[in-house]
């Protein structure tokens, strides 16, 4: 694993802009040097604006971008909870709109039962390369204040698991099951980018990267790419309780 990136960056449209820069070099990157930008989104309030903006973003190769999710609610995608819903609200509706469609779009079914919608797409991720695991070139997440990261959240089974890259992951605290990405998966990118901002992600933001290693209680410390970087981009309200982290400011 590479040395993690910091940056700090308080205005919202500069740090939106930041967010969709990453992205757009990632994505020349993996275009120049595999022929596709292949990344998983992810859902919550933070990268909305960010969605929101890609859509308008001028010069992104489209029909080369592949799009999946890290993660998803055990909802219909019309449903105003959905992650794809939101992408799909945000992003795709408006770049249909222009006429333009990525080149894949492969959603997580939240509609049907949650364990055959998580096999289904561990069959669709494993025919990417070669019937192994793939290697994403980008997988956007975010933290919640309780330290999860896609949806492994604290002391649920998902964390433990490393077979499969994809499960149903019962939430007792809320009273659901989630789907989402496992560690293998996720560990296995060339690029992570963390999007967290907020003074209510402080409290955790220090516990994952400045406290004692427990993944059961704050999973994403969990996301460990083996042989890729990960990049946080943060505001200054989420980074408030950091002590030790040399941040780039901007």
């Amino acid at each position: 694993m590479q040395s993690p990136q910091f940056f700090v960056v308080d205005d919202p449209t500069a740090y939106t802009q930041r967010a969709i820069a990453i992205m757009r070099a990632l994505a020349d990157s993996a275009i120049a040097q595999r022929g596709c930008f292949r990344i998983a989104l992810s859902g919550g309030a933070t990268p909305r604006p960010v969605y929101a903006a890609l859509a308008t973003a001028p010069g992104i190769d489209w029909p080369r971008w592949e799009l999946f999710w890290s993660d998803e609610r055990t909802v219909p995608p019309s449903s105003l909870e959905s992650n794809f819903g939101m992408a799909n609200e945000l992003l795709l509706e408006p770049l249909a709109a222009r006429g333009i469609v990525p080149g894949r779009v492969e959603r997580l079914q939240g509609e049907i039962e949650p364990a055959t919608a998580a096999a289904n797409y561990e069959q669709t991720l494993r025919t990417l390369d070669g019937n192994g695991t793939p290697r994403f070139d980008l997988i956007h997440l975010g933290i919640g204040g309780d330290g999860h990261t896609a949806s492994l959240f604290p002391h649920t089974a998902a964390l433990a698991e490393s077979a499969h890259l994809v499960v149903a992951n019962v939430v007792p605290k809320l009273k659901t099951v989630r789907l989402t990405f496992t560690f293998p998966l996720i560990n296995a990118a060339r690029n992570v980018l963390f999007l967290v901002n907020g003074e209510s992600k402080a409290a955790a933001l220090q516990a994952v990267l400045e406290g004692p290693r427990d993944i059961a209680q704050w999973p994403s410390q969990g996301v460990q790419p083996h042989n890729g970087q990960v990049t946080w981009l943060v505001d200054s309200a989420a980074a408030a309780l950091l002590t030790g982290a040399a941040f780039a400011t901007t």
